[in-house]
């Protein structure tokens, strides 16, 4: 009886001590240890859950802690209505050297809209999306509309995950910003008819202490910290085709070792050397030593003025090509400035389009100034399907081999090479067109 009664009270001891980890943010009664910041939209205590109400022509406001976090698990449950969009914030910052005091920093996204990108990553007033959920399809079916919602935030140093009620959404690699608040949004609303929506909060716990990372579980992984391969992404099979450091993996395009000339590695980054604005006329094109068939590709790459350049997939060698090695193009181009933007057919030779094939959605958001790192994103699925992603945002798609494709290349520059880019695998192409172009955080994980 002696022992039960031992034991009893180590378990109890156990589940105390467990359970003493979580510390609640709110509560349930008043706004005690909260503070509003920019826009005047009405926070409320009802029912156990703070509400939050839209107003008219009010910018986005937030509710946000006195308390800064760093690294830490969140959950809360959150009910919203059906048309608004909102979003928590954590590790954000208000500072009047900002946009005037601005808030600015990580959401957790909250989207009832059919788009469905609950639990995707924004970077509020400073980077726009960061990771939109299409990037991870099963996660966009975890919202339930009109019911309570548990969202659950994982920051561990420069990881940041996020959970719809329980299923994986976002897996974000980042480290602009280690510590900040975490904030409730009222998103503003531009029509007066909107006036009175609502959103509600509750339950709201940390932990940040014993903090220990939850199991991997396959969610694709944005890295944003250049040349890094995190241990997620090593876990889905990632490996990178450049390390910073060396030419290894590579080579000139129907050449045995890498070129002599042209291209320079400096700071991590792989820079293309300008010469004469020609295809190839310096150092030549440059291809992976290994071959691919179905694969996520990711790269970063910056443009000077004027530049043209790109980064071609099934590229066989096999064509008698004098220029530039043959294989589809994810074009990388500066629209406004090289003239090449105003070639082939209805703008189909822009920036991140199927080069002389298909033309880029024209996303303004997708869009980066000149001298700006841009990410780039080639899947290529086992079923032939094609995407093509700018910055975030996913701006062309088709399929290899179908009849809009075929079709497109009997109207096009490729329709004298036999079965172009249906090459059951090929190399991976940087292109030497002549311009300055940098590249760097270029990585691949092969599909089955």
């Amino acid at each position: 009886m002696k022992k039960l009664f031992i034991g009893f009270v180590v378990f109890a001891f156990l589940q105390t001590t467990t359970y003493a980890q979580w510390k609640n943010l709110f509560n349930g009664k008043d706004l005690t240890g909260w503070k509003q910041l920019n826009g005047k939209a009405k926070y409320e205590v009802k029912d156990g859950a703070i509400v939050g109400t839209t107003v008219f022509g009010e910018p986005n406001s937030f509710l946000a802690t006195d308390v800064d976090y760093g690294d830490f698990v969140l959950e809360l449950e959150y009910r919203v209505d059906s048309t608004m969009n909102s979003g928590i914030q954590f590790r954000s910052l208000s500072k009047p050297d900002y946009m005037n005091g601005r808030v600015h920093g990580y959401q957790f996204e909250i989207d009832p809209s059919p788009r469905a990108w609950t639990g995707g990553i924004y970077d509020e007033a400073r980077r726009d999306w960061l990771y939109q959920l299409n990037l991870n399809p099963a996660g966009q079916k975890a919202f339930k509309q009109g019911q309570w919602n548990l969202a659950r935030i994982e920051c561990i140093g420069n990881s940041i995950r996020t959970w719809v009620n329980g299923i994986p959404a976002a897996h974000l690699i980042d480290d602009v910003t280690a510590k900040g608040f975490i904030a409730l949004q009222v998103h503003s609303i531009g029509n007066k008819k909107d006036e009175g929506r609502q959103i509600s909060w509750r339950n709201i716990r940390i932990k940040t202490t014993k903090l220990k990372p939850a199991p991997l579980q396959g969610v694709f992984v944005i890295n944003t910290i250049p040349n890094n391969l995190s241990q997620a992404e090593k876990k889905n099979g990632v490996s990178l085709l450049f390390d910073g450091k060396t030419t290894k993996g590579w080579r000139g395009a129907y050449k045995k070792t890498f070129p002599e000339k042209g291209w320079v590695i400096n700071n991590g980054i792989l820079e293309v050397q300008p010469s004469d604005g020609g295809e190839s006329t310096n150092g030549g094109d440059i291809v992976t030593d290994k071959q691919y068939s179905s694969f996520v590709l990711q790269f970063e790459y910056k443009l000077t003025e004027a530049a043209n350049s790109g980064v071609k997939y099934f590229v066989t060698e096999s064509e008698n090509n004098a220029g530039s090695a043959i294989g589809l193009e994810y074009q990388i181009l500066d629209n406004e400035k090289h003239p090449d933007a105003k070639m082939g057919r209805d703008g189909n030779r822009t920036l991140a389009s199927l080069y002389d094939l298909i033309t880029s959605d024209k996303n303004p958001r997708a869009r980066k100034k000149i001298g700006e790192w841009n990410r780039g994103i080639v899947k290529v699925f086992p079923d032939n399907r094609v995407e093509h992603w700018l910055n975030g945002w996913k701006v062309v798609s088709y399929t290899r081999g179908s009849k809009e494709f075929k079709d497109l290349v009997s109207m096009s520059k490729y329709a004298k090479w036999p079965n172009f880019g249906m090459a059951p695998k090929g190399h991976i192409l940087l292109q030497d067109h002549g311009n300055s172009v940098f590249f760097r955080s270029v990585k691949i994980q092969e599909l089955k």
